[in-house]
């Protein structure tokens, strides 16, 4: 037993003191390597790394039985073939870095606000109930409709490729916008504020595999434009007149007028002019009731 202990002991010896700092660097690296695993797993580079494994478990082989003329070709091959991984993954690199720059680490660790309202994503609930009418309206006709609502993210790139309307949100404009045979009907209508600034403007598709395989175009763009910003998209369908919203990638189908407002009041920048407006989470600031 005691010559057990000794070697356990020996073993021990060889590892260093662990320190603070040493676990915190493996935390942050093991969150890292998580967090790649997930963003792998959920793109084309999923598919890609099992061709990768495939490969090395044949070069293994070739290892064991001396193929030096296939070992030559793989080590003048892999600078060539990590430049090309780069190339092929370069649509969700992107993606990533987006999503990495979107994440505001500081205001979750510090959850401050200073209650002063953003013209950012600041629409009324009149825009919301005449987004809504709307679209209850072109589903019972089964007119298709590609609504986009900013937020905070830029959509200049998208805006250009539309044509300027800059015209008071009504249930009236959008379903004269997307009425069949009108020359603004082809397209997405961008919504920013209280306003329709653009119209038959063109969106990126999704590429998600998990998304149905009965939806089309109309629905694929929706979805990507919430992939790659923070705005939500409201469509409806002219194969089947039901509403649905993208936000954050995630697609919801077959919604109510009523659920439709709920989910556009879900991301509503209303002024801070609210009872009880707070200046710091949890610390609210005492004002007079009105009568």
């Amino acid at each position: 037993m005691e010559q057990f202990q000794d070697i356990i002991q020996k073993y021990f010896s060889y590892i260093p003191p662990m320190q603070v700092t040493d676990l915190a660097e493996i935390i942050i690296i093991s969150f890292m390597v998580y967090q790649i695993m997930v963003w792998i797993r959920n793109t084309k580079a999923w598919s890609l790394l099992k061709g990768v494994f495939l490969i090395l478990i044949f070069l293994l082989i070739a290892e064991y039985f001396d193929m030096n003329t296939i070992l030559w070709i793989a080590q003048n091959v892999f600078s060539l073939a990590m430049v090309a991984l780069i190339v092929v993954l370069q649509p969700e690199l992107r993606k990533a870095l987006e999503q990495l720059g979107k994440k505001n680490f500081v205001t979750k660790l510090i959850p401050f606000d200073t209650g002063k309202p953003t013209s950012e994503g600041l629409f009324s609930d009149k825009t919301i109930h005449e987004i809504s009418k709307a679209c209850v309206e072109m589903g019972k006709v089964k007119t298709g409709a590609l609504i986009v609502v900013k937020q905070k993210d830029p959509l200049g790139e998208y805006e250009r490729t539309g044509i300027e309307v800059d015209g008071i949100v009504t249930s009236q404009l959008l379903i004269n916008i997307f009425e069949h045979n009108t020359p603004l009907h082809d397209g997405a209508v961008i919504v920013r504020g209280d306003r329709v600034t653009y119209a038959t403007c063109y969106l990126p598709l999704s590429d998600n595999m998990e998304l149905s395989k009965d939806l089309g175009t109309r629905h694929r763009a929706g979805v990507g434009i919430s992939e790659v910003t923070d705005s939500m998209t409201v469509i409806v369908s002219e194969e089947t007149g039901k509403i649905s919203v993208a936000y954050g990638g995630k697609l919801s189908r077959g919604l109510s007028g009523e659920e439709l407002e709920e989910e556009l009041k879900k991301i509503q920048n209303k002024p801070a002019e609210e009872k009880g407006r707070r200046l710091w989470k949890g610390w609210p600031k005492h004002e007079k009731k009105e009568d």
